[in-house]
């Protein structure tokens, strides 16, 4: 290799050590600060291409895109003395990445822990003025909304950091008093379920004595329709046999002698005591009716 040659591999080394040492880059989602001798210089860096002093100005860059903080379950106590454990998460980023680094030394893992101890206490407050109903179900949005406007103007002002919303993924009773709350809601229950029962036993009370009183109207108005009908059929029989009988009484007197003759002699074992000089046994005797001495036989 010529001197040649080794001198411009040596101004390029030194050109890209210089390049390196002068220029950097802020990726689309981030925004830096520059420091200058330790301190703060200049604030809100925007993505793109940027330049800074060799050996005297250091740059930090911060992740501007949503982050969400998980927080252990804790437990907490509502107005009724009643301990809850809850499991909640929060969404933030940062807005104020001077305000940021100044906060916090630009350590998001101390950023983050501040945040859950501020969103601890403001859930403890928050859970302290609500009853478990309100929490668990009556005011639960009310709750996320108060405590997420709180911690949002605390952080902004404190730390530059925007808290997009707090959630809690679940609300369990503590074990302790698990076994006595499901007793009593137990309780509450079978006391509804008993009173459903007696005011349905009542109800069907009712529809039965109804049901009773329509069957006893309704036969009553049957029978007595029955008895109307039977009474014109018993007047038009009586006045059909009367007019049978007042054009030929002879062959009326026949008529009904063979109707009572076939209705009693029905069976051969049948025995009937009877005068032989009765009228009932006159056409028996004789066709035309005559009566005659002597005994049926």
């Amino acid at each position: 290799m010529g001197g040649r040659t080794f001198a411009l591999v040596i101004s390029g080394l030194l050109l890209l050590l210089l390049g390196n040492a002068t220029l950097y880059i802020v990726n689309e989602p981030e925004e830096g600060v520059l420091l200058r001798f330790g301190k703060l210089h200049k604030t809100d860096i925007q993505p793109g291409l940027h330049f800074k002093l060799p050996f005297v100005d250091e740059v930090r860059k911060f992740d501007t895109r949503v982050l969400v903080l998980d927080s252990t379950p804790r437990e907490y106590l509502t107005v009724e003395q009643k301990p809850l454990v809850v499991d909640s998460y929060a969404t933030w980023r940062i807005v104020d990445v001077a305000k940021f680094y100044t906060s916090t030394s630009g350590d998001e893992r101390r950023a983050t822990q501040l945040m859950a101890s501020r969103i601890d206490n403001g859930l403890r407050d928050q859970f302290g003025v609500r009853t478990m109903h309100e929490v668990v179900s009556g005011q639960r949005d009310e709750l996320m909304t108060d405590i997420t406007r709180i911690i949002d103007a605390f952080t902004r002002k404190e730390f530059g950091i925007e808290v997009l919303g707090i959630r809690l993924k679940a609300v369990d009773l503590h074990k302790d008093v698990s076994s006595d709350v499901f007793r009593r809601m137990r309780t509450a229950r079978e006391k509804i379920a008993q009173d459903h029962r007696s005011k349905g036993k009542e109800l069907a009370e009712g529809i039965r004595a109804d049901a009773d009183r329509q069957k006893v109207v309704l036969e009553a108005q049957a029978f007595k329709e029955a008895e109307r009908i039977r009474g014109e059929g018993d007047e038009i029989a009586s006045r059909t046999y009367a007019e049978a009988f007042s054009k030929n009484p002879e062959f009326y007197s026949f008529n009904r002698s063979l109707t009572a003759y076939e209705n009693t002699f029905t069976s051969r074992s049948d025995v009937l005591v009877i005068d032989p000089d009765s009228d009932f046994l006159k056409y028996l005797k004789d066709s035309g009716g005559k009566k005659a001495g002597g005994a049926a036989k």
